[in-house]
């Protein structure tokens, strides 16, 4: 009975705690989250410095006191001719880009800031090189996204998208943007096709002699739903949806690509980057990595990224839940302590 005491006692303080922790968080955050959001940030770096650096380095450590001397020499020489070019024959720009998108697709707020940023000073010559990452998500997030990406051909700047790892569905419908298409050899590339799911309570809410209403006006404002009894009408309207959706997604892959037999890809399958290329779907296998250090000579290299400054909120937020998870550990800690 002893044991039993303690133990009880232990718990009731240790859920009083953690009570009054979530309240004190709450309060402050709901406080800074009534705060102004602060402005975004556009940071403008260059590649090319950071590959001359990193060459610079590993030059020192690899090479012998002799051939160091030799390429120093070089590079030298290769400067002075560089600096003997006329402004017509300056480098052109390539401007680097990564998205990695969310099923959510808010990544695209930023993208529009940094492809905005990008057409202020880009020249015709200059090229754009967006580093994609993503299995897709919303429809209308990621048409918004490829529309970003448009924007650049529109202007005529040179579009390269490279797929190190994923770009399907959503993902591919920005890639196929691009005048050049690169991948991975095991990258995931296409998915064409469109998906919707969602569960029904409604057995369970009958089971439990709970009503469920809903009042609409419009035969088809809402045409599945997860709490109500879906019909076989509604089925039959919301999959024609779909299918309409999956056609407009073809019309567009088909309008950068006319050269795919879009049939035989818009199947909803993915492929890995060596059979996407032999589909079509890529033009090239090749990493982003090594895209850029062909392009070191003859251009320079500038990653083009925006973010967010994180409100108040947001980082008590994290702080909060970060406290509150180490505590629990801990609490966890000792009633395995006491248990044995």
């Amino acid at each position: 009975m002893e044991f039993l005491f303690q133990y009880g006692l232990f718990v009731a303080k240790a859920v009083t705690i953690v009570v009054a922790i979530l309240l004190t968080v709450g309060g402050i955050v709901a406080l800074a989250s009534k705060q102004k959001q602060g402005n975004g940030q556009l940071e403008i770096k260059s590649v090319s410095e950071q590959f001359e650096e990193l060459k610079e380095h590993a030059q020192h450590l690899l090479l012998s006191k002799e051939q160091l001397k030799k390429k120093q020499k070089e590079q030298k020489k290769a400067d002075k001719v560089a600096k003997k070019k006329d402004e017509s024959d300056q480098k052109a720009n390539l401007f680097v880009v990564d998205f990695k998108g969310s099923m959510d697709a808010h990544e695209v707020d930023s993208l529009r800031e940094e492809i905005t940023a990008i057409l202020c000073a880009a020249q015709p010559k200059d090229e754009v090189l967006v580093r994609l990452e993503s299995g897709g998500g919303v429809v209308h997030g990621y048409g918004l996204a490829a529309s970003q990406l448009q924007r650049l051909k529109d202007k005529n700047i040179h579009l390269t998208a490279a797929v190190d790892k994923v770009a399907a569905s959503g993902g591919y419908m920005m890639a196929c943007v691009a005048d050049n298409v690169l991948s991975a050899k095991f990258a995931i590339i296409g998915s064409i096709g469109v998906i919707a799911q969602l569960p029904n309570f409604n057995k369970i809410l009958k089971k439990n002699d709970i009503e469920f209403e809903q009042h609409t006006a419009g035969d088809f404002k809402r045409t599945l739903t997860l709490f109500g009894e879906n019909t076989d009408q509604g089925r039959d309207k919301f999959k024609q949806e779909l299918e309409e959706v999956h056609v407009m997604f073809k019309d567009f892959v088909s309008s950068h690509r006319s050269e795919l037999d879009i049939d035989k890809v818009a199947t909803g399958e993915y492929w890995y980057g060596s059979r996407a290329k032999e589909l079509g779907l890529v033009d090239a296998i090749q990493t982003s990595d090594d895209f850029l250090m062909s392009k070191l000579e003859s251009r320079n290299i500038y990653s083009v990224k925006y973010s967010k400054k994180k409100g108040l909120a947001e980082k008590l937020g994290k702080a909060a839940s970060t406290g509150i998870e180490s505590a629990f550990v801990k609490l966890w800690s000792k009633s395995q302590t006491l248990f044995k």
